[in-house]
């Protein structure tokens, strides 16, 4: 079950979506909704730090960090009001935004944050590098469409690794209320290493020992990127939840996602639910 909710929360209007689809999830669940708002120094040219003078310069920040964490503040209680959550917890830290998502991460059972838009200033790679740090699922919210219905008819990625067993088990409490489960598996090879001798089999068998009526489904990918075929099957199934594990590795200052990771983190029309 999930019980308690981070919601990374920045300010801008399109945070309000996690936090609207946090508050779902949090009335069905009776869960503790988290805010954080990582603040940071903000920016300042040069030419201005020379001109202002570190006094001046210090109480320049000063200002506009108060302004920054009270505007996200202010989003947050607005969100709490709107969705009706019962149990709702504020936090403030300052310091790396991924560091410290990931280390609030570990008191949460669920982590909720907004597709990155490339057109705001947030950092462009947000979501990219957090999936890797948290050690907990996390739900991502696309930043365009309307979100009617939620975790009704699921989408289950399966390639028999290790991130999508992990998400498959980190997703069980939805899919266990969910009304369809459809796992798919993109160019699946029966396999004794992997995939067993039936693709997706396997893997709904287990969901079913898990209450889960889960239907497998093969499809190839006839050259194009797994991530626009996992789409594709998506509109085709009119779900609204992917599930999927979070292929990458992190290398010195560098996060390195698999094809359909990334294709998934950049063009999705659903909410995504991911597990490194």
């Amino acid at each position: 079950m999930y019980k308690t909710l981070l919601v990374p929360v920045d300010g801008r209007s399109r945070s309000a979506r996690s936090l609207e689809l946090a508050g779902r999830i949090a009335n069905e669940w009776e869960a503790h909704v988290v805010g954080l708002y990582v603040g940071h120094a903000p920016y300042v040219p040069s030419a201005a730090r020379a001109g202002l003078g570190s006094e001046f310069l210090a109480e320049y920040q000063d200002k506009v960090r108060a302004e920054q964490t009270a505007a996200a503040r202010a989003q947050f209680d607005a969100g709490v009001k709107a969705a009706g959550i019962a149990g709702a917890e504020w936090r403030t830290e300052e310091g790396d935004l991924v560091l410290t998502v990931a280390l609030h991460a570990r008191y949460a059972d669920l982590v909720v944050v907004n597709q990155t838009d490339a057109a705001e200033d947030r950092p462009a790679n947000f979501a990219d590098d957090v999936v890797l740090a948290l050690g907990r699922p996390m739900l991502i919210v696309p930043y365009v469409g309307e979100i009617k219905s939620f975790a009704q008819d699921i989408l289950v990625c399966w390639n028999a690794s290790r991130e999508a067993a992990r998400a498959v088990t980190d997703a069980l409490p939805l899919l266990q209320r969910a009304k369809r489960v459809i796992v798919l598996s993109v160019d699946g090879n029966a396999s004794p290493g992997g995939h067993g001798e039936s693709p997706g089999s396997d893997i709904a068998l287990y969901l079913a020992r898990h209450g889960v009526r889960a239907e497998a489904a093969r499809t190839g990918s006839g050259g194009l990127d797994i991530g626009s075929v996992i789409l594709s099957r998506a509109f085709d199934y009119s779900v609204d939840l992917i599930v999927m594990g979070a292929y990458g590795h992190s290398r010195v200052r560098e996060i390195v996602l698999g094809g359909a990771t990334r294709s998934l983190l950049k063009s999705m029309t659903v909410p995504v639910l991911m597990s490194h």
